[in-house]
Order: structure tokens, then sequence, then C-alpha cells
């Protein structure tokens, strides 16, 4: 074979050899690489959303609950002008004992640090992380205790019970299908609570009506949750009649049931949320 073909041969076979290493090389180096996805967009909130988005006053409709000094407020009933469920010794013992305590102590506590001075209860309570730990539970177990009882009182009423009417009436028929479905579910939630504590028909953030059930003095506000109505299952709320009979009592308890008042506090949230 001449000189100058046997170069051209040679020379074919390296090329051919050469493409073949590099396809080789680039396979593999494709397979090592490890894939990646481009992130997940985030939507980035209004600056001005939180600023703008103002929740109602829990116990009031005016006002939030002073913290300092908290003030027991006064029955908007005699004693015994919720006989038809609760007795006159209990709703005596209940808030002249048992509320006054709370306020007591919540002053108590809020007396150790001055900063605190001009808060409310509400806000306290909402942000509860913020609070010096030597009092934090003691806040909480009474701020809560003093909110709670301020919004028990109102919502309850001589001339109460029968079916809701109004707004709240057509919201609880959307919600749970009828009244009668709404009061089964509200009292299983009572009865379900485990010792102390409180059922609450409550609106959440997103403007719907919801049943939740907290343990001792915890207020829904903490969880973000705007309460409209709830029943007191500590044993205080309703032993002295009822001994062991939750149940009784949360099936009586709606014969004091202040629908004038449930139905204004539903309306105010409801208009401030939507």
């Amino acid at each position: 074979m001449p000189v100058t073909m046997l170069v051209k041969f040679w020379r074919q076979k390296f090329v051919f050899f050469l493409t073949g290493f590099c396809l080789i090389f680039l396979l593999f180096a494709c397979q090592g690489e490890t894939t990646t996805q481009s992130p997940i967009p985030t939507a980035t909130p209004a600056a001005d959303q939180t600023a703008t988005t103002q929740v109602p006053p829990v116990a009031y409709p005016d006002r939030e609950l002073s913290a300092t000094p908290a003030q027991l407020p006064k029955l908007p009933y005699a004693y015994n002008g919720l006989e038809k469920a609760i007795d006159a010794q209990t709703m005596e013992l209940h808030h002249d004992k048992h509320h006054a305590a709370y306020v007591n102590n919540l002053n108590e506590a809020l007396q150790k640090h001055p900063e605190l001075k001009n808060s409310s209860v509400e806000a306290v309570l909402r942000d509860l992380n913020s609070i010096p730990e030597d009092i934090r539970e003691t806040v909480r177990n009474n701020g809560g205790g003093h909110l709670n009882h301020t919004i028990f009182w109102q919502i309850m009423s001589p001339d109460g019970g029968g079916q809701p009417t109004g707004q709240i009436a057509q919201q609880i028929n959307q919600t749970f299908g009828s009244f009668d479905n709404f009061k089964k579910q509200f009292n299983q939630a009572g009865g379900d609570r485990f010792g102390s504590g409180w059922v609450w028909l409550v609106r959440n953030a997103q403007n719907q009506l919801q049943i939740v059930n907290t343990p001792n003095q915890d207020s829904p506000i903490m969880d973000g949750l705007y309460p409209i109505m709830g029943n007191d299952v500590w044993e205080h709320a309703y032993y002295l009649r009822y001994q062991n009979r939750r149940a009784e009592y949360l099936e009586n308890w709606w014969n004091v049931v202040n629908w004038s008042e449930i139905n204004r506090r539903a309306q105010v949230v409801s208009q401030q949320q939507s």
C-alpha cells in the first residue's frame, strides 16, 4: 500500500476513534449532572396589609378591655335572672368570686411591669410572647379569664333562649345545616373538652363560622379567631345545680342565650372582615 494511502487510512481511523471517545465522554457527563428546578415563586403580601387589617374589639363593640387597671364589670341582670339555666348562688359566686379573682390577679401581675400600663387585655393575649416571662402565664390565665367572662355575661339574658334570629340564624343554617345540628355539635364540643375550659362559636380568618373548644381560660383570639359566643364548662359554672351532669347544663344553657347580642357580635366582625 502506498505511503500516502496508509497515512490517509490511519488518519480516518484516528478521527473516528476521537469522535466516538468524545461522544461517550459527553454521555457520561450528562448522566452525572444534578437536575435543578426553578424555585416556586412565593407571593409577596402587600406592604400595608397588616397595618390596614383591624380586628374589632372583642369584649365591647366600641373599645378593647383595659388591662391596667382591669375592672370587674357589673352583671347586666340580677343573680337570679338566669334561673332557667343557672341558679342565683352559682351566678353570685361565679361573678363576685371567680371573675373578681381573675381581675385582681391580672392587676397584681401587671403592676410589676409599668411599661404595660396602656395595654388592653386583647393586645396582651394576642401577643403573649412579648409579655415578660415572669408574668406571662399569670397574664394568660387571668387575662383570658377576665376577657372570657366579660363576654359570657353579655351573651346571656333573662329574656334569652329560643331560635336564633337575623343574620346569625342564616349563617348557622348555611354552615351547619340547621340550628339543631349546630346545637348538637356545640354541645358535643363542650362535652368533649376534658377538664376545665370553654366551647365557642367563632369566626375564623376566612370569615367562616367554626366551633372550637379551648382549655382553661385560653381565649380564641390567641389563635386568631373572633369569639361570637361561648359557654363556660368549668365546674364552677354549673356544679351547684348540676353536679357532674355537664351535658344537662349544656342543654339547659340554650334557654338563656342572648341572640340579640350574639347577632350583633357576628355582624361586627363579619363587616370588618368583608
